[in-house]
């Protein structure tokens, strides 16, 4: 049986919705973050960087959400090209994109605008206007198309969850059409709101 160690975060909702649009039975540990139980030395041994979310199958101790996805396409055969396949090195560069760029960029525009606001107008401009760079970037790749590759992949599993939190960000989300029908699509789907409401249900998923 799976295990999957995560809370109510853009990063630990990647993995609940992967495992429930793949099938696979799974239990679930709530890591409570606001109550530093990532530092607890239970956690530190299955991640010593003390992040969510960490799966546990079996022996195998997989932790960094994408390294996550990737282990579970492959495990499963499912949601993500093979490596012969010419989709499958557009997989890796979105799925890179947003690990290296939509993730931490928006987790900062989280800091500085949605729980820090007033302090530091500098950075709160930076990543104001970075969130939307970004956002833009994915607006005119969806153009014209209902998914990121030519179905359903682990990249819409690692990017819907961070658009999600638009609000956080500052994003008005008819400004960029594409990017807000591809979210409202994906939104509607079961897996994805079974899998946004783990560990815990914090309501339903924002909406416009």
């Amino acid at each position: 049986m799976i295990t999957l160690y995560t809370w109510s975060t853009p990063n630990g909702r990647k993995i609940s919705i992967a495992l429930e649009e793949m099938g696979l039975p799974y239990g679930v540990k709530a890591i409570d973050i606001g109550a530093d139980d990532q530092f607890t030395p239970d956690f530190l041994a299955l991640n010593p960087n003390h992040k969510i979310p960490v799966l546990v199958d079996g022996d195998t101790v997989v932790n960094e959400s994408g390294a996550i996805l990737l282990y579970l396409a492959e495990k499963t055969g499912q949601f993500a090209p093979k490596r012969d396949d010419p989709e499958y090195w557009e997989m890796m560069r979105w799925l890179m994109w947003q690990m290296g760029g939509q993730g931490p960029m928006l987790g900062q525009a989280h800091h500085f605008l949605k729980f820090n606001p007033g302090k530091a107008p500098y950075a709160e401009e930076r990543f104001r206007v970075e969130a939307k760079r970004l956002y833009g970037i994915l607006d005119g790749h969806l153009k014209g198309r209902e998914t990121i590759l030519s179905g359903l992949s682990i990249c819409e599993f690692a990017i819907w969850p961070w658009v999600s939190r638009f609000e956080f960000q500052q994003i008005d989300l008819d400004d960029f059409p594409n990017v807000r029908d591809w979210y409202l699509r994906l939104a509607d789907r079961p897996a994805f709101q079974r899998g946004y409401s783990v560990p815990a249900d914090v309501g339903p998923i924002p909406k416009l």
